[in-house]
């Protein structure tokens, strides 16, 4: 057994979202799997993870994702919530996404989650 460093998750997650870029999305989700074994708490895995859902046109398995497993772990996360919010924009069902976008574009701790929520919400 072993443990990643801070470094070696950010290199490997920084891969997962160029697997991303490139539509692997196998590879991508069998690297955000080992980031989730090694990195539990580490936010920025499941918003990768939800990135690669939406890039990868699985809007509802992104929505599952977020609800079931990433926002317990993570409550409130603005940036989990804005992509939540993109994902049920996609499915249309608006009124579910502005409840979900509507707190993060109001949060002041992430600018880039509000910034991202509130031009979300604009469009």
């Amino acid at each position: 057994m072993f443990d990643l460093t801070a470094e070696e998750a950010k290199l490997l997650l920084n891969v997962a979202l160029m697997a991303t870029g490139r539509n692997r999305f196998k590879s991508a989700a069998k690297l955000f799997a080992a980031l989730e074994r090694f990195r539990p708490d580490a936010p920025e895995v499941p918003v990768g993870k939800a990135i690669a859902l939406i890039s990868a046109q699985q809007f509802a398995a992104c929505v599952d994702y977020v609800d079931q497993e990433a926002l317990p772990r993570f409550p409130g996360n603005p940036m989990l919530q804005a992509f939540k919010g993109m994902a049920l924009m996609r499915l249309k069902r608006d009124v579910e996404a502005r409840e979900a976008l509507q707190p993060a574009a109001e949060q002041t701790s992430d600018p880039a989650a509000a910034q991202l929520a509130r031009g979300l919400l604009d469009s």
